[in-house]
């Protein structure tokens, strides 16, 4: 974790290559060295309690802190521009050490309806058993969450994009009215990524990532960071070290390696997402595209006003529903066919089986969740030969 906030006059795509990387580095190494040691040895006592308690920079045990993970943290703290960051070994860790960190039985937590399954799973299971009230809006009701919020709010958790319907929240304005409450604001940036959303600039107080997605790109390594607020993320910190879910220093360097790559993957990703977004929107075996680069979609301006570029996520239904579902995907040849976003090679997924996998049919209905929708994480291939693919398969129909 690192406390003291450092600037950069850097745009993010140097950031991406640059950050928390502070040369020179070990042996004159050009890359952050992986540090598989548990523990950190010291020969002074003085100087080794320093480092425990705080005093001083330092390591002594790879549960609390660890070098490769550190340098990790940074360059996600640099690119969000918070104050602190703390990692975890995965998204869902990040999630839920964030929101058990800040609720405590009697207190309230406002949030939309269709949340990513493993965070609407928390809503709607765990946090009522320790006796947490927790309310559910609908997600394109702004003025119902405003609403709910000013009756009373402890945690406002914010999606936008959310997974996998691409709604998107305002956060500037929900931030205000969680703060005129007296709320900490949550925002999860995972589908929109620092490239395209700063949301602690709108307000937020808190964001977090599954790092597995857009951050390390390649589908190989696990991990979860939250950046925001210093009093915030050190108690998120602490939550995470006594638990234990610590991120692996093997995981944190293949996602350092995957964000050298940040900026031009999401770029070349959500000009594939748009450009098969209108694609899809022409085509009569297709109900309804779900995409906020689409001037039809219902928030493309809110998009347009607190996003740089629309993400390289889009989701889409068929007519038919989920009997049509079964037999368009495994006609695709250029797909993984997987419960992943965010990776280097398209991803094509039913909610049913990746992102509300959680949930019964009733409950992924009761969150607007459809069983025809198709969840497509677009790749960095020729878009040429994406949309053929798809052109392909829909054939088959």
């Amino acid at each position: 974790m690192t406390p003291e906030k450092r600037t950069t006059p850097d745009a993010p795509a140097t950031v991406a290559v640059w950050g928390g990387e502070h040369h020179p580095l070990p042996d004159r190494s050009t890359q952050i060295p992986v540090y598989h040691s548990v523990s950190f040895g010291y020969d002074d006592f003085d100087h080794w309690y320093a480092v425990a308690t705080g005093q001083r920079e330092g390591h002594i045990y790879s549960r609390n802190t660890n070098p490769t993970v550190a340098a990790f943290e940074e360059k996600v703290r640099l690119l969000e521009g918070g104050d602190a960051v703390t990692s975890a070994a995965t998204g869902m860790a990040a999630i839920s050490n964030t929101l058990y960190t800040l609720l405590r039985p009697g207190k309230r937590l406002v949030s939309t309806k269709d949340t990513y399954g493993g965070t609407s799973k928390i809503f709607t299971e765990f946090l009522p058993e320790y006796d947490i009230d927790v309310e559910l809006c609908d997600t394109a009701d702004t003025d119902a969450i405003e609403a709910a919020v000013a009756e009373g709010c402890d945690v406002l958790y914010l999606e936008t994009p959310t997974n996998p319907t691409l709604k998107i929240l305002d956060i500037e304005r929900l931030a205000a009215a969680g703060h005129a409450a007296g709320a900490t604001v949550v925002v999860d940036n995972t589908v929109a990524t620092p490239i395209n959303q700063d949301p602690l600039t709108l307000g937020a107080d808190l964001v977090v990532h599954s790092a597995t997605k857009f951050l390390g790109g390649h589908a190989d390594a696990l991990g979860g960071v939250v950046v925001g607020r210093e009093d915030l993320v050190e108690r998120v910190y602490h939550y995470r070290e006594i638990n234990g879910a610590t991120l692996h220093p093997e995981a944190a360097y293949l996602l350092l390696r995957g964000m050298k790559t940040l900026h031009l993957r999401v770029e070349r990703q959500q000009d594939n997402a748009q450009r098969i977004a209108e694609f899809l929107h022409e085509q009569p075996q297709v109900s309804v595209v779900n995409y906020p680069g689409l001037p039809s979609h219902p928030q493309h301006e809110v998009a347009r006003k607190q996003m740089r570029g629309f993400g390289g996520m889009l989701s889409f239904g068929l007519d038919g529903g989920l009997e049509t579902v079964k037999r368009f995907f495994p006609q695709l040849r250029l797909s993984h066919a997987a419960a992943n976003l965010g990776a280097v090679e398209t991803i094509v997924a039913p909610p049913a089986t990746a992102s509300h996998v959680e949930c019964t049919p009733e409950e992924r209905a009761a969150l607007g969740i459809p069983e025809g929708l198709l969840r497509y994480s677009a790749g960095i291939e020729d878009v040429q030969d994406l949309i053929a693919d798809l052109q392909q398969a829909l054939d088959t129909l």
